[in-house]
């Protein structure tokens, strides 16, 4: 079998998780590497990904990646790089992404591009021109909105469905991520509504998603949250919050009909367990659907066995997995997908399928 020429992009977290499992996954072959930071162009990926050489150089322009014409870039920044997409997209390359898109309603809402145009116009243009397709799967991870669509293929009529992420983000060692999120701000700054919904709206895009799938036209999607602010000053080595500040919260993305909830997706959060309020965190992604009959489902995700969670990479590990692998198990289903922008709505079931070693 001839494997899926993958050029990765950006070696954060998740993306440096995803060069080791680019390299264990049968249907994948890593081509190239793109870094956004000048010390880390030249050198070896699988170093940079701290498993030894794999022969794989790290480059630093647009033009090399698509010099190397692979079958597909795998982006995993926490931001897009929209104008990195329209050069890749334009050249005929499709792009897979977990950054920050799922029906593309966010970006063009809350980002606006600096061109004045619509990110999705600028996409579909893009997609356009080179005959390539754009798929984002959404962070947290991506398959959390297609386990509310899967759950409800036993209803026969609904009247509300939930998805619910319950989980410890300390793990998720990104501090530019979470000063933008407003995590270790007093939780009475007057900026950190405003700031917790800019960088979470994309959960949104679930919801909409969600109701697309539903074929249920919603009148808004509301945002509305708690705050839990730290009971002690909590240091986690890599962040640290003061007494007082936002150590975890509860956020609610309502799909409205007449002002009745109809679609949600809640984000349970917390980055340590010494907060007021706190939530009893349940490490799973959770379905609840209310209708004819009711369905109640519990997504959980366990290390393999005998890993040891006591190791802080070992627990990050799982976490950067369950983002990163929803992309990468798609690749297939999106080169075989129309060019355009495509939603985990548009893919076949094979498309979310992991794979066998």
């Amino acid at each position: 079998m001839t494997r899926i020429r993958v050029f990765q992009v950006a070696t954060g977290n998740v993306g440096t998780e995803m060069i080791k499992r680019i390299g264990r996954h049968p249907d994948l072959e890593l081509v190239g590497l793109h870094c956004y930071t000048p010390e880390k162009v030249g050198r070896d990926a699988g170093e940079i990904a701290g498993i030894g050489p794999i022969g794989v150089t790290a480059t630093g322009t647009v033009d090399e990646i698509i010099a190397a014409n692979p079958d597909a870039p795998t982006f995993h920044g926490v931001f897009p790089d929209e104008d990195l997409y329209v050069q890749v997209l334009e050249a005929g390359i499709d792009i897979v992404t977990t950054a920050d898109w799922i029906t593309g309603w966010h970006r063009d809402t809350n980002h606006p591009h600096p061109s004045g145009k619509p990110v999705t116009q600028l996409l579909q243009e893009a997609c356009a021109a080179g005959g390539s397709t754009f798929y984002g799967t959404g962070m947290n991870p991506g398959v959390n909105q297609i386990l509310g669509v899967v759950c409800s293929a036993d209803v026969a009529e609904i009247e509300n469905i939930t998805t619910i992420e319950s989980v410890d983000v300390s793990c998720h060692h990104s501090a530019d991520t979470w000063t933008e999120v407003g995590y270790g701000l007093p939780v009475d700054h007057p900026d950190l509504p405003d700031m917790l919904e800019k960088y979470t709206r994309v959960f949104a895009d679930s919801v909409l998603m969600m109701a697309d799938c539903f074929e249920v036209t919603l009148d808004e999607v509301a945002f509305s949250y708690e705050l839990g602010a730290c009971t002690r000053d909590v240091d986690l080595g890599w962040y640290r919050l003061p007494q007082g500040s936002l150590g975890a919260s509860y956020l609610k993305y309502q799909g409205l009909v007449a002002g009745v909830p109809k679609i949600e997706t809640h984000l349970e959060w917390q980055m340590t367990p010494r907060t007021d309020p706190h939530w009893d965190i349940k490490g799973c992604y959770t379905t609840r659907i209310l209708g004819d009959p009711c369905v109640y489902n519990k997504h959980m995700i366990l290390p393999k066995p005998g890993i040891d969670l006591s190791d802080p990479a070992s627990f990050a590990s799982i976490g950067l997995t369950v983002t990163g692998m929803p992309a990468l198990n798609a690749i297939k289903a999106v080169l075989a997908a129309p060019p355009g922008l495509l939603s985990s709505a548009d893919l076949p079931p094979r498309g979310f399928a992991g794979r066998f070693r």
